[in-house]
């Protein structure tokens, strides 16, 4: 069988999750696997498709193998699979599944995504291994990943795959939502800053944007994530997670804590697209891992627009309530179009409202705690460096 192993860790072959699909080539001699580097090339192959759409007709197989990036899978998996989709690359019948490492923190969510961006390509899944960092030095952790090996071909061979779930209807055709509210008093003393990644022609959300605007009683400004130049993903390097400086020189750290992180609250707005949003907010997403672990908007209350189907994406909400959970951020609710957008876009500017008056908070449940306790197993030097991080931001000396 001809495999296609699509590495999208930005390590390249240096990475940690790649070594668990070479374990299965060195045990499967009889199988044809072969490698693309996509999460070091992802630049190249916006320019030129033509190397991934070959060598993805060519597969039966195709393994995506990356390392979990908070919640879902990094930056460069997620521009691929916008780039696979704009090709129209025929990936009807091929089998699909993955190879994650993490410490099985929200791994669940990132092979959740993948699964779910494969049925849309009309892919067979088979349900992938989500490794732990270390488990290839081990033999249990070996003998884990020949087990799913196993699993895999077995399947292949007789059909044992991941149950599709139900997609959601399609949308019916409205005519783009026009901001009708009233702007009311506003006052400056709190600091709103609402992060978007809306496109030029999505008129859509920018109205809901305008309309949320109108009707927070505070100011509130807008960050759009395409006017900032990122030179790239986050390469997972860890070099910032005590100096807090990242190592590229596009200025997004500054920019980060200067623009956005200053504010007393946090908007993201966006359009559903791929069971998440547009890649360039993955990217945003990754690249503040410049704060490495330290919680430095903790208390800061949240609250999301999103234009789609957002009720038809289970996954997507575990992503929402999750991240603010695990953040400590009071999650003031999500606006969607999916109903009354108005009514929803002025409710949700009254619970921001009142979740500054009167300093709500949410108690911690299942979404972080329940994840703690599943999966985060820490090495004495991964405490070290988070202990020297936290009492660094707790300092001020990186912020």
């Amino acid at each position: 069988m001809k495999i296609l192993v699509l590495n999208a860790s930005p390590k390249g072959n240096n990475s940690t999750t790649v070594h668990t699909a070479l374990y299965f080539q060195a045990l499967h001699p009889e199988h044809t696997v072969s490698f693309l580097p996509v999460g070091q090339r992802i630049k190249a192959y916006e320019t030129d498709f033509t190397p991934v759409r070959t060598a993805l007709e060519e597969a039966e197989l195709i393994l995506f193998c990356y390392p979990v990036y908070t919640f879902i899978a990094p930056y460069q998996l997620h521009r691929l699979i916008e780039l696979i989709k704009a090709d129209g690359v025929n990936l009807s019948g091929k089998f699909a599944s993955q190879i994650t490492t993490s410490k099985h923190f929200y791994d669940v969510t990132a092979h959740r995504y993948v699964e779910e961006n494969c049925f849309d390509l009309g892919m067979h899944v088979i349900r992938g291994l989500s490794a732990d960092m270390e488990d290839l030095l081990c033999e249990r952790g070996r003998r884990e990943a020949r087990h799913f090996f196993d699993q895999l071909l077995f399947s292949c061979t007789n059909g044992l795959f991941v149950t599709p779930p139900i997609p959601a209807p399609a949308r019916k055709q409205k005519a783009v939502y026009q901001p009708v509210l009233p702007a009311i008093p506003k006052t400056t003393v709190k600091d709103v800053v609402i992060v978007t990644n809306c496109a030029q022609d999505d008129l859509q959300l920018q109205h809901m944007i305008a309309d949320f605007q109108a009707a927070l009683p505070y100011e509130s400004r807008v960050v759009n994530l395409n006017a900032f130049p990122f030179a790239g993903g986050c390469l997972g390097c860890f070099g910032c997670a005590v100096t807090g400086a990242c190592v590229y020189k596009d200025g997004f750290d500054a920019f980060l804590r200067k623009t956005i992180q200053t504010a007393d609250g946090f908007v993201y707005a966006f359009t559903i697209s791929d069971h998440y949003t547009h890649s360039s907010f993955k990217c945003f997403d990754d690249r503040q891992f410049c704060n490495g672990h330290r919680t430095v908007t903790h208390g800061t209350p949240i609250a999301y627009l999103i234009s789609g189907d957002y009720r038809y994406e289970p996954n997507l909400r575990m992503i929402i309530e999750g991240r603010s959970e695990v953040g400590g951020n009071y999650l003031c609710g999500v606006a969607t179009d999916e109903g009354d957008t108005t009514a929803e876009i002025k409710a949700l500017a009254q619970h921001r409202d009142a979740g500054y008056r009167l300093h709500r908070r949410h108690p911690s449940g299942w979404h972080l705690s329940g994840c703690y306790k599943c999966g985060i197993q820490q090495t004495n030097e991964q405490k070290r460096l988070f202990e020297v991080g936290f009492s660094a931001a707790n300092s001020g000396r990186y912020l």
